[in-house]
């Protein structure tokens, strides 16, 4: 379906990450007359040297480990030696092999993208842009920015994204000292890989290098790693992170990191040292809204410097909305690209559906996975909305035990009385595809009654989700579904 306007609109975006460019495929699907200005490549940071890649290092991870667990399932490998007797082969990383795949699958993603936005219509300028007051992005297209292109349009759609954050005291370098960005460049798998911070991003890299077969030593400031996710998620995780062979320093914070040449040297606040061979940095991300002219044009932001927008993406200014991980909301790549489309239907009178965080599914990819929705059992126990837990143990799954899993767990939350699912917490192989499920459930507000009547396959780990449901039936008292 398309709309029809009296005149073309016109929208001009400043990145073309994954809000950016989901905001031009809108735009243009709807008839404007779309311009996107992207400094890197369309796909932004996110396709080209976080998201992607990281994730493609993950797989390889995964099967690192599918490869040295199968004897756990009957398989065994093994080459004859020269008396006729069985071998162990060894699981080898080839790191710069694995560094070129994964950067050149990024790369094609990024051009796949840029074809798309191409067949679609939209044009697409090379630079870096800034905002010139409320309808005008300027770009700079020339070396050392002798040349100068002026887009000006009816709406404009911000989505620059964010960089690694960087502590003076820790400044990478690119050679031992490193940041997500920079692991790709290391031609050999790290010896011992310090990785300060225990948040998402740094445990799902300590969680990939350990698999991969790196000595890791994950310092985390807090009691558990992962903090702010469910507690027995991070629980489940920090126990396969230890019976793999990781160091895990909690309470510990890095003062002062130093390249030794050879080496680094994390100092920590309560003096000891800890030596490895690199250090990845993972302490968090800045917005890319400095030096865009957004302070000049009005838009309201935060100290951080991201931007404010509300639940459809507008900021302060009428005509100028943003998405991604440089506003005020959830950063992440799909909610990026769900802001994009929201701004573009906002600003052109479609059918809008107001974003809601609740709604929001999140995915944490580390060895075991972690995947989220809505309401968590925190908040349960913080008395922030009445609701019912059930967690169920992946060992007991059928498909579990074939495929030797054994650490897990299917968790819904239904609210009290009604027993409508208003959320949940997967711990699993593939998390982030299991939890398709309760998030559909949540977002349909069916009940734990309605979803334990779905079917599905025998034996399956989606059987875990309909077994768990199925004993929450006490739950549902055939009272109206709330609107929570």
């Amino acid at each position: 379906m398309s709309i029809s306007f009296e005149r073309t609109q016109s929208i001009a975006i400043l990145g073309g990450g994954p809000g950016g460019y989901e905001a031009a495929l809108a735009a243009a699907q709807l008839g404007a007359d779309v311009t996107v200005v992207e400094r890197a490549g369309i796909g932004g940071s996110a396709v080209i040297t976080d998201v992607v890649p990281s994730k493609t290092l993950i797989a390889t991870a995964d099967a690192a480990v599918a490869i040295s667990e199968a004897s756990d399932l009957g398989v065994q490998f093994y080459a004859k030696g020269q008396d006729g007797k069985p071998l162990k082969p060894q699981v080898a990383i080839n790191l710069t092999g694995v560094n070129k795949r994964l950067l050149a699958l990024a790369r094609q993603q990024s051009d796949d993208m840029r074809a798309a936005l191409i067949d679609a219509g939209v044009r697409i300028i090379s630079g870096h842009g800034r905002i010139d007051g409320e309808n005008a992005i300027v770009v700079s297209t020339g070396p050392g920015g002798t040349d100068f292109d002026r887009v000006e349009a009816d709406t404009l759609v911000i989505s620059v994204g964010a960089s690694p954050r960087q502590l003076p005291s820790a400044k990478p370098d690119g050679v031992r000292i490193l940041t997500w960005t920079q692991l790709y460049d290391m031609q050999a798998l790290p010896e011992h890989l310090i990785v300060v911070g225990s948040g998402v991003t740094g445990a799902e890299f300590a969680s990939a290098y350990m698999n991969l077969g790196a000595e890791v030593t994950l310092i985390s400031s807090r009691e558990q790693v992962l903090p702010g996710e469910d507690v027995d998620a991070a629980k489940v995780i920090e126990e396969v992170f230890k019976r793999g062979g990781m160091h895990v320093l909690s309470k510990s914070r890095a003062e002062k990191v130093e390249n030794t040449g050879d080496g680094v040297r994390v100092t920590l606040t309560d003096g000891r040292v800890v030596e490895g061979s690199h250090c990845l940095m993972a302490v968090g991300a800045i917005p890319n809204t400095a030096g865009i002219g957004l302070e000049q044009a009005g838009i309201q932001m935060t100290e951080s410097g991201n931007i404010q927008v509300n639940r459809v993406a507008r900021t302060s200014v009428p005509n100028i909305y943003a998405a991604g991980d440089c506003t005020t909301f959830i950063p992440l790549a799909s909610v990026a690209s769900m802001q994009g489309r929201t701004a573009v239907f906002h600003a052109m009178g479609d059918v809008v559906i107001p974003l809601e965080e609740l709604r929001v599914t999140a995915n944490i990819f580390t060895a075991p996975e972690i995947a989220t929705v809505g309401y968590s059992q925190q908040d349960i126990e913080e008395g922030q909305i009445n609701g019912v837990v059930h967690k169920l143990p992946l060992a007991a799954n059928p498909r579990a035990k074939m495929m030797g899993i054994k650490d897990g767990f299917v968790k819904i939350i239904a609210h009290q009385g009604s027993g409508t699912v208003i959320g949940g917490t997967i711990v699993a192989p593939r998390a982030s595809e299991l939890i398709y499920a309760i998030a559909i459930a949540a977002e349909r507000r069916l009940t734990v009654d309605q979803l334990s009547r779905v079917f599905a396959v025998y034996p399956s780990l989606t059987g875990s989700i309909t077994d768990a449901a199925r004993a929450m039936h006490i739950v549902n008292k055939g009272e109206p579904a709330p609107a929570p």
